[in-house]
């Protein structure tokens, strides 16, 4: 068997060059540079074979593909309304955060609809996964499924097993994990993820199969290095949420089969991930009414509003800079609105220490939360609570105008459901076609309507 002539790779950055280089020219790292030795033919089993020929695209059906539900709501939501057969899913976050346990928890789903599902751990043993599916209350679903345990690392070992089972459904945990013979270079490097992904794809596609795979969050907050596996996969999966907080999100940053941006809530319990039946309620959970500081703002996640907690804190600065600082919120954004409120309202806020964050470990980085800010800091400074019942929706100009925001009758609906009275909106989003009862909507122009409104 003929071989290709060799090239050297940066583990770090995967620059390639045709010689060895003692200096990395990309990244700048020293020694990092690793023979690949790969076969022609290899490089040409490398790529998908996904197409044939070229047909014109009204030839094309255009049918949208069947999902599997896998009854998790939350799940199905962010992958789009279910599983697309034939996808290939990436689910990322840190380690410990809880993959692994939601993986296993829609492998059960799964299983209860008459599905093989192939679980493949490189990480742990199958006696530890038999425990964790134990204690996340794990009697089989029966129905003539079955989920099926492997713990294998080896690319061509796993590939032949899904077809020696015949299983519907692959999870491969984890991807920095798994290497190929093909290469040389050491298991987790961009090289070996690469190909691994590619070819996981390609037995995606050609066998109709969902693969799911789990990928860990590096030192830098990139999935498996610079992003290397977000173009080959269908849908990026990220796992957020605090570890002193009992829920996390799962937040879809791309998506072939749905909208992007969307999100599932989920809590953490003893039995594992449940669906956050009511997510606003989940945010809201332990707010005290009548606290000067405190705003509710509704703030838009894919399709899905939910209204969160800011809460600010402005005290007189002891040393001679005053600080900023931001919990949840984005840490620059904060000082525009700081600094919009000091030369449009004459705040005296230059002295003073300000911190803002938003409640429940949730980030909030829509401009539609702007108005709330502005306001929980103007509460904190005059130490003066907003009314009652009241959430804030709206963008701040650095002329101190509102401007409208987008969905905002489904803002508006979401806090009339969750018990609200007094709404305060930007005027350019008024008056709404289907505003619902029992809410009173206060439109504002600029900041310097909101004291009359707000406190009132």
């Amino acid at each position: 068997m003929s071989r290709a002539s060799s090239t050297f790779e940066c583990q770090s950055c995967g620059y390639a060059s045709a010689k060895w280089l003692g200096r990395c020219p990309d990244c700048g790292g020293w020694n990092s540079f690793v023979e690949e030795k790969r076969t022609r033919e290899a490089k040409k089993s490398a790529a998908p074979r996904l197409g044939s020929r070229p047909v014109p695209i009204d030839q094309v059906k255009g049918e949208e593909e069947s999902r599997i539900q896998t009854g998790d709501a939350e799940f199905d939501r962010v992958l789009g309304g279910g599983i697309v057969p034939g996808s290939l899913v990436l689910l990322g976050g840190e380690p410990g955060i809880g993959k692994s346990t939601l993986l296993l928890q829609i492998s059960r789903s799964l299983e209860r609809l008459a599905r093989r599902v192939l679980y493949v751990s490189g990480e742990e043993s199958a006696q530890q996964i038999r425990m964790r599916a134990d204690r996340l209350g794990g009697a089989s679903g029966g129905a003539g499924g079955e989920l099926l345990l492997m713990t294998e690392s080896n690319l061509e070992r796993i590939v032949a097993a899904v077809d020696d089972v015949g299983a519907t459904d692959v999870i491969v945990d984890s991807i920095q994990t798994t290497f190929s013979e093909e290469l040389d270079s050491a298991p987790g490097s961009i090289s070996q993820v690469r190909h691994v992904a590619t070819r996981l794809l390609e037995l995606s596609k050609s066998r109709g199969i969902p693969v799911f795979l789990i990928g860990h969050i590096t030192k830098d907050g990139m999935l498996a290095g610079p992003k290397a596996l977000e173009h080959i996969v269908d849908a990026v999966l990220y796992f957020e949420g605090e570890r002193h907080h009992n829920h996390r999100i799962v937040r879809a940053v791309k998506n072939r089969f749905g909208a992007a941006n969307e999100i599932g809530i989920f809590e953490m319990t003893a039995r594992g991930l449940v669906p956050a039946a009511s997510p606003s309620v989940l945010f809201l959970r332990e707010r005290a009414a009548q606290l000067a500081g405190s705003a509710v703002i509704c703030v838009l996640e894919g399709t899905r509003p939910l209204l969160v907690e800011v809460q600010a804190l402005v005290s007189t600065g002891q040393y001679g800079t005053s600080r900023r600082m931001a919990t949840g919120i984005g840490q620059n954004r904060l000082a525009v609105l700081v600094a919009m409120l000091e030369k449009r309202l004459g705040c005296h806020l230059l002295g003073c220490d300000i911190y803002c964050s938003a409640a429940g470990g949730i980030e909030v980085d829509e401009p539609a939360a702007d108005l709330g800010i502005v306001a929980a800091i103007l509460s904190s400074f005059r130490n003066h609570a907003i009314a009652p019942s009241t959430v804030l929706i709206g963008e701040m100009g650095l002329a101190g105008e509102v401007r409208p925001v987008a969905s905002a009758s489904a803002r508006v609906r979401e806090a009339a459901a969750m018990g609200f009275r007094r709404c305060i909106l930007p005027a350019g989003n008024t008056p709404l076609a289907d505003a619902p009862a029992g809410l009173e909507l206060l439109p504002i122009d600029s900041v310097s309507d909101l004291s009359g409104v707000a406190f009132s």
